[in-house]
Formats: C-alpha cells, sequence, structure tokens
C-alpha cells in the first residue's frame, strides 16, 4: 500500500531524514515513534506533499507520489492530519468537513460516516470550529481527512496537548477506523497506547530508522522499554 524507500529530506544544510524504509500494508497500523527532533514529523511531511523530499521514493498503491504536490497527493489516496489540527477556525464543522471534499458539495454518505465515528461533531455541526475544545478540533480534522476517502490515513501527534481521557476517546475512534479496515500510519509520542494498538511499529533516531517489528516485538526492545516505556 505505502512503501517507502531510501526517503531523505533536508531544511538547508541539516539532514532531518536519511535513507527511511517503510512498508505499510494494506488495512494495517503502523507507529512510528522517536524523541523530539527524531526526523518523525519531516518524514510525514514528505510522505504527504508538504515537504519536497532530496531522494528517495514514495508509492502509493504503486503509484510514484513523492513528487506530487499536496493536492495531487490526497487525491492519489492520501490522506494527512498535520500536528497542531490546523481547522479553519470562522467555519463550522460541517463548512470544515465539507471543504475536504473535491467537489465541494455535501456527501451525505461521508458525513454520515464522520457522524458516526464521532458523534460530538454532529451535536456541534453548526458551531463554529475556533471554539470547540481541542480534543473536539482534533475529532474534526480526522473527519476532515476521512471526507476524502483515503485508502491511506497519516496522522501525526493526535494526541498532543489533550487530556488523557480525550486521549482515550481520540484513539478509540482510530481504533474503530482500523477495525473498519482503514489503512493508518501514525506517529505518536505516546509510545504506550500507541503500541497498544498498532501492529507494526519503526523506531526513528537522528533521521534513521533503527528498530522495527510487530507491535508486541517492540514492547520487548531493550531500546524502545528505556527510552519510551520506563
Amino acid at each position: 500500500m505505502l512503501l517507502v524507500s531510501k526517503l531523505s529530506a533536508s531544511y538547508g544544510a541539516i539532514n532531518a531524514v536519511r535513507g527511511v524504509d517503510l512498508n505499510v500494508k494494506a488495512g494495517s497500523f503502523s507507529v512510528l515513534l522517536g524523541a523530539n527532533g527524531a526526523g518523525k514529523s519531516t518524514t510525514l511531511r514528505s510522505i504527504a506533499g508538504l515537504h519536497r523530499p532530496v531522494g528517495g521514493s514514495v508509492k502509493l498503491g504503486g503509484q510514484e507520489i513523492s513528487r506530487l504536490s499536496l493536492h495531487r497527493v490526497v487525491k492519489a489516496g492520501l490522506a494527512f492530519v498535520p500536528e497542531g489540527r490546523m481547522v479553519v477556525a470562522p467555519l463550522t464543522v460541517e463548512e470544515n468537513l465539507n471543504l475536504s471534499h473535491f467537489s465541494g458539495r455535501t456527501e451525505p454518505d461521508l458525513l454520515d460516516r464522520v457522524y458516526t465515528l464521532f458523534p460530538r461533531l454532529k451535536e456541534r455541526r453548526r458551531q463554529v470550529a475556533g471554539l470547540m475544545s481541542g480534543g473536539e478540533q482534533q475529532m474534526l480534522a480526522i473527519g476532515r481527512a476521512l471526507m476524502t476517502r483515503p485508502q491511506m490515513l497519516v496522522l501525526d501527534e493526535p494526541s498532543m496537548g489533550l487530556a488523557p481521557a480525550i486521549v482515550d476517546l481520540v484513539f478509540q475512534s482510530i481504533v474503530e477506523l482500523h477495525k473498519q479496515g482503514q489503512s493508518i500510519l501514525l506517529v505518536e509520542q505516546n509510545a504506550a497506547i500507541a503500541l497498544s494498538v498498532c501492529d507494526y511499529g519503526y523506531v526513528m533516531k537522528r533521521g534513521q530508522i533503527v528498530v522495527e517489528g510487530t507491535a508486541d516485538a517492540l514492547k520487548e526492545s531493550p531500546e524502545v522499554l528505556e527510552a519510551y516505556l520506563s
């Protein structure tokens, strides 16, 4: 589904990502772990078309997408939910959701899917997004991504800045999406919760993948235990 080969990305003279390989299979749920500054978010931004890589390949369903614009990456079937949510504050919940659909028109089946997954969004569908809580905005950001019918959903730090109870609620919804067959690649600061729900994981350090394996194997990895689960 999503095959990343030898991906490299830079900011000026700084090599932020160096030769990263990822293989996220259809229907799977993978997590990318690492300390702040390890290159996780740059990797996701490079995959999603927000940052132009300097080398390597990114293929979605066999199609090369590493040189496509964000809009074309979305059309190819990859939806990215960035850190910080970035909802359109002056618009209502429903207007935010409809912005993501290519036609700009309401798609009842897509809205129903989002509202079933996030009932709180349905309750607040006419509320201005900028007045919502951080957790509600995160739900809206994920819902907006789902309005594009993605083959691959890519999430950057969905728990960032949220209260523990809201984190649990958001992750319950992400797990439900996976149960429905959604392919997911996640960057998450909370390694314990990420490894409890995903199938496979990668650990980044200084721009490179240093450990990878099943979630169960990573839970027993000395490097992961010491750095993220102690």
